[in-house]
């Protein structure tokens, strides 16, 4: 049963996440969204009798990048002000984001009914840098397998130019540099080598086809500038050489590809970033258990690795955590790191 309460509220959840994040427009327009919607149209009908869980199916985020697409299109100049970054007041966003509603009920309300898709190359940051420390151990090349992979951007992860305080990894010369802020001690030197890159998607966007830019960008925070650019050349890359990314449920593809044998020599490891928070907690379960299953096989000559950024709502942060395996499997944190890697907090000696 819809909670009209917990619905706008989690516009509010979603809005102090992006305070935290360096976000105050997304943050204004989410709260903007929460406060004037009602039972008038199709829109706020929906989101106020949302069935499911409003936080993780990311309401909010599905809302937000309905306004911003149809702002980037240059229909809707009231809100030009908002997304300018000039500061409104609640009466004057209240009328514009009301005014946008009336006029695009049925589009912004069909936004509402696909899972955001944020899958942002900055935060292959992250795993590139838990890849370092994997490499600096094991110093096997690597199988990696993406979870939650979107549009396939961070497939490209072996094709970015890295610079990670100061710590060169990827292809140099790339179209894609990736360089956060470095926040104390660099990671490990180490030759990272990839063998293979293959990700899955409950619904992946294929983001050579017709419309899939102009989605992707509107799901991007309109405070994050930088982050447009960045997006529109890793879809320039995929459109060059296309990555291996299909269409399937998490668990079952991850359960098939630990259940492939793992060629002697390389390090077999999964990867995810802002995905586990939309998993349901049976899925989330039965990887869990894939992992530690195939973990408990690992050798020295045939390790697994499980490298994940993901987020802590509790403190509105993403920890970059690694398993591995021979072992037990335990999470290591290494750092703490903006959501879309704008920076890196490196934390482990």
């Amino acid at each position: 049963m819809a909670d009209e309460h917990a619905n706008r509220a989690a516009f509010e959840v979603q809005a102090q996440y992006c305070d935290a994040n360096d976000a105050p427009i997304t943050a204004l327009l989410c709260r903007g969204i929460a406060r004037t919607i009602d039972d008038g149209s199709g829109f706020g009908r929906a989101i106020l009798g949302w069935p499911g869980a409003p936080i993780a199916d990311g309401l909010a985020l599905r809302a937000a990048a309905g306004f911003h697409a149809v702002w980037r299109d240059g229909r809707a100049a009231p809100l030009d002000a908002l997304f300018a970054g000039v500061v409104q007041e609640t009466a004057q966003l209240a009328a514009a984001l009301c005014t946008i509603v009336h006029t695009h009920d049925a589009e912004l309300t069909a936004w509402l009914d696909s899972p955001p898709q944020t899958n942002e190359p900055g935060r292959s940051a992250g795993l590139m840098s838990g890849l370092l420390v994997l490499a600096a151990r094991f110093g096997l090349p690597f199988d990696l397998l993406e979870i939650g992979s979107s549009a396939g951007l961070n497939l490209l992860i072996d094709r970015f130019a890295f610079d990670l305080g100061g710590v060169r990894a990827g292809s140099a010369g790339s179209p894609v540099p990736i360089r956060p802020d470095w926040r104390g001690p660099p990671p490990p030197i180490a030759d990272v080598r990839i063998d293979s890159v293959r990700g899955v998607d409950i619904r992946p966007i294929d983001a050579t086809a017709p419309g899939a830019e102009r989605r992707l960008l509107a799901y991007i925070w309109a405070d994050h500038r930088i982050r447009f650019d960045r997006v529109s050349r890793a879809i320039a890359m995929i459109r060059a050489r296309p990555v291996d990314l299909v269409q399937g449920d998490a668990a079952d593809w991850v359960e098939a590809a630990l259940a492939r044998p793992q060629v002697a020599g390389t390090m077999r490891v999964l990867m995810h970033s802002i995905v586990w928070q939309y998993l349901p907690a049976e899925g989330q379960a039965r990887i869990a258990a894939a992992m530690a299953a195939a973990g408990a096989e690992a050798t020295e000559d045939r390790p697994l690795g499980w490298v994940t950024l993901e987020a802590d709502r509790t403190l509105n942060r993403h920890d970059l955590v690694v398993r591995t395996w021979p072992g037990d499997g335990a999470p290591v944190l290494l750092a703490h790191a903006h959501a879309h890697g704008f920076w890196v907090e490196w934390v482990t000696d």
